[in-house]
């Protein structure tokens, strides 16, 4: 009796304990997630089902499971010491400007080699710039050395009209002329020298040409002055009756006055540093003169008939 009383008494105290303590809930299960492109598989979270049930994969949709699946790779690369890839693609292009900066800065002013590429070019741009204004001081300074040309004077050494036909067989008067120009030309620079040439000397009825020359180019050292002597020849030049004085002076040379105009261009080039910085000068010429048949093989003298521009 003392026995029955006592395994109840275990079985109701049993009983008030089951009734006093909470009900317990079942075991949790543990959720993974995979992904299907990393062998390794990683731990992400740990919960319970809130409904008891039994163990359960994780399953969601294709755009959410490749977002966790591209997170998860890159977490695992973050997290593996062994595979630094993913922090080599994140730190190239800033590491190059590091280490730029940091060769300027620990490098002091002449190392590092972006502060000697910049120091390169800013030499190279101030050498030009050096350059060009030392170019423009000696080009400006040249412009006040301009030759100077004198023509002194003009000498007819014969004379010849005759009846003749042109090169198409038009009957006309012809006219033959020989002359020679002399000029004085003087080179006033201190630091250059010149190459000289001229247009063709022409001499002119009006506008109907009688003679023409060709200078002979030269060179005129610095502060140095030379005379040149030009040949100026017509040869069988038909006038079709363009100067109204030669038939009644046809048979009388020696009372032929006919006015002429002597025309050319003298040209002067100076390479003051080689052939980068020339300058070039110009001078037109124009002289007035009269052939008189009383006064050939005399010099005409023109020293104050020639307008100089």
């Amino acid at each position: 009796m003392a026995m029955a009383m006592h395994a109840k008494s275990d079985s109701e105290v049993t009983s008030v304990d089951q009734g006093l303590s909470p009900p317990r809930s079942p075991r949790r299960p543990v959720y993974f997630v995979q992904s299907p492109s990393n062998h390794d598989v990683e731990k992400m979270s740990y919960g319970s089902s809130p409904m008891g049930s039994p163990h359960h994969y994780y399953h969601c949709s294709p755009i959410h499971h490749s977002r966790e699946s591209s997170t998860s790779r890159f977490s695992a690369s973050l997290k593996n010491p062994r595979n630094p890839s993913a922090w080599k693609k994140i730190q190239k292009e800033p590491q190059s400007d590091d280490d730029c900066d940091d060769d300027d800065h620990e490098g002091g002013v002449f190392e590092g080699p972006c502060r000697r590429v910049r120091l390169y070019f800013f030499f190279v741009f101030l050498f030009l710039l050096l350059f060009t204004i030392f170019s423009l001081i000696l080009w400006g300074a040249s412009k006040s050395y301009e030759p100077k040309v004198f023509v002194k004077n003009l000498v007819f050494e014969n004379f010849n009209i005759q009846a003749g036909n042109d090169h198409s067989g038009v009957p006309t008067d012809m006219l033959s002329l020989n002359s020679t120009v002399k000029l004085l030309y003087r080179n006033p620079a201190t630091f250059f020298g010149v190459h000289v040439t001229a247009t063709p000397f022409e001499l002119h009825y009006y506008r109907l040409q009688l003679a023409s020359g060709e200078m002979k180019k030269f060179y005129q050292p610095r502060k140095s002055q030379r005379a040149a002597v030009t040949v100026v020849l017509g040869h069988q030049v038909p006038l079709y009756g363009g100067i109204s004085a030669i038939p009644s002076v046809r048979d009388h040379h020696e009372k032929v006055a006919i006015p002429m105009n002597l025309t050319f261009v003298m040209r002067s080039r100076a390479y003051i540093l080689g052939r980068l910085v020339k300058s070039k000068f110009y001078t037109r010429v124009r002289c007035s003169v009269t052939l008189r048949g009383s006064k050939l093989g005399k010099p005409h003298n023109l020293t104050h008939s020639c307008i100089y521009h």
